[in-house]
């Protein structure tokens, strides 16, 4: 329902990494991105594979002075005496990029794995939650423009138990991270997140957020989800008025018990593919949005749908949202662009019953306390893979493509048919054009000089 760690990663993954929004870049620790493979697809011409990547939200990151000795953050936010204004907190802090193994977050192809613990060097285990997006090869956030079209990608969540949430969604985020004179990393750092819970951050978009503002934006959950429960949900917003319960779509809820779940009808003791299409009134990718619709494929079959008119979320069973902007408002983010978003989390204080638990799913009201997971699934993670997006029908061949696709046989995937470069163009001011590890663009955009600030990263400044 977008509760977007506000809950469980306060409680837990702060604990094993200090709360930090950082500005410039530092020198300890080098900022290496892991590598994604994804897909964009025309039905026209195939897949093409991106040049793309992942990159940790900077709230997972070292913010210090300028020797290291002094967190700028502290348990009440920052530190007033190095950080009394922005300017000022922007001479005296640095960023530290982050090891990504022990933050939860690996990568193998087009693979990407989330771990919810990971043990440390002291062998003690600590539950991080990692929250990750999908970087592009110009050091700024790719925006999936997906009004009218589709997003596939294989999961696995064969390992997650009741009160575990494993996130892939679409927040309308900056492109940049809120990249200017004062936050140099930007989200080359995993700046500038917002959600429709609209979180108070220590930053706003990679501003100083002394006016303790919720940080608000569209969201759209493709997937939140465990072994025993999931839902997709939208939540638009008009400015900071943001529908934050969404109107979603939980089969478990609606009455189809049977469906979702280990051995049921979409086993999710196997990995599956999940397709989810964003439908206009016009078929174009310039209407307004009117349906959302999800498939999924296993084993090479689609699965039925769990409702009979097909797994859908139309403009009429949203009307609870209208004060919000509705189906359409969703609509008009996605056309404008939203950012890719992974997580893996659990809640400290609600135990995800929200998602799994009562007239959600079949869970107790217990069962997802986070030291019951700990003690009984330390292991607990998602794979999440194959990630393609563009044109409806152009990702994965579903039989049929109606709302109820026949059980027939169809591809798990869409085999990529080329891969792509970075775009030979000069990167824009305040991007990065160098830096130890750096494999993207180098020439600045004129009048700006591509400037070493340290042996990790190099500025158009």
């Amino acid at each position: 329902m977008g509760r977007k760690m506000l809950q469980g990663l306060v409680a837990t993954a702060l604990a094993a990494f200090p709360l930090v929004n950082g500005q410039q870049p530092g020198s300890l620790t080098p900022e290496a991105h892991p590598h994604l493979a994804t897909w964009k697809c025309t039905t026209s011409g195939g897949c093409v594979q991106q040049d793309t990547s992942v990159v940790l939200d900077w709230n997972y990151r070292w913010f210090h002075n300028a020797d290291g000795s002094t967190s700028c953050t502290t348990s009440s936010g920052v530190d007033p005496t190095l950080c009394p204004d922005e300017a000022t907190c922007s001479k005296n802090c640095f960023v530290e990029g982050v090891n990504y193994t022990s933050s939860g977050v690996a990568t193998s192809g087009s693979a990407l794995t989330l771990k919810q613990y990971v043990k440390g060097s002291d062998g003690k285990t600590n539950s991080v939650s990692p929250r990750a997006y999908l970087l592009g090869p110009d050091g700024n956030y790719v925006m999936l423009k997906l009004l009218g079209q589709e997003l596939s990608f294989d999961v696995d969540l064969s390992t997650l138990p009741c009160g575990e949430n494993a996130a892939l969604y679409l927040s309308e985020m900056d492109a940049t991270g809120g990249r200017n004179e004062y936050n140099k990393g930007g989200a080359n750092y995993g700046s500038g997140y917002c959600d429709a819970q609209c979180p108070v951050q220590n930053w706003n978009n990679g501003t100083l957020n002394t006016a303790r503002r919720g940080s608000c934006c569209n969201e759209m959950d493709i997937l939140e989800a465990n072994a025993k429960a999931n839902a997709f949900t939208p939540h638009p917003c008009i400015g900071d008025n943001c529908d934050k319960g969404g109107c979603g779509f939980n089969p478990y809820a609606l009455g189809y018990k049977n469906y979702y779940g280990p051995g049921f009808t979409l086993d999710t003791s196997k990995p599956f593919t999940m397709i989810t299409r964003f439908v206009t009134n016009d078929g174009t990718t310039t209407g307004s949005l009117n349906e959302i619709r999800r498939f999924y494929v296993q084993n090479g079959k689609t699965i039925a749908s769990a409702a009979p008119g097909g797994d859908t979320i139309k403009a009429s069973a949203c009307s609870s949202a209208a004060s919000y902007g509705g189906l359409a408002g969703m609509g008009a983010a996605l056309g404008r662009g939203m950012v890719l978003t992974f997580s893996i989390w659990n809640d400290n204080s609600g135990f995800m019953n929200w998602l799994d638990s009562g007239s959600n799913g079949p869970c107790s009201d217990t069962e997802g306390n986070p030291a019951n997971i700990l003690a009984n699934h330390p292991d607990t993670h998602v794979v999440l893979s194959n990630i393609r997006w563009g044109d409806i029908g152009s990702t994965v061949n579903i039989s049929g493509g109606g709302p109820n696709p026949s059980a027939s046989t169809t591809s798990a995937a869409t085999v990529p048919t080329s891969t792509t470069t970075a775009p030979a163009h000069a990167q824009t001011h305040w991007g990065q054009c160098g830096g130890n590890g750096w494999s993207g663009m180098t020439a600045c955009a004129s009048p700006y000089t591509c400037t070493v600030l340290n042996p990790y990263f190099s500025q158009c400044l």
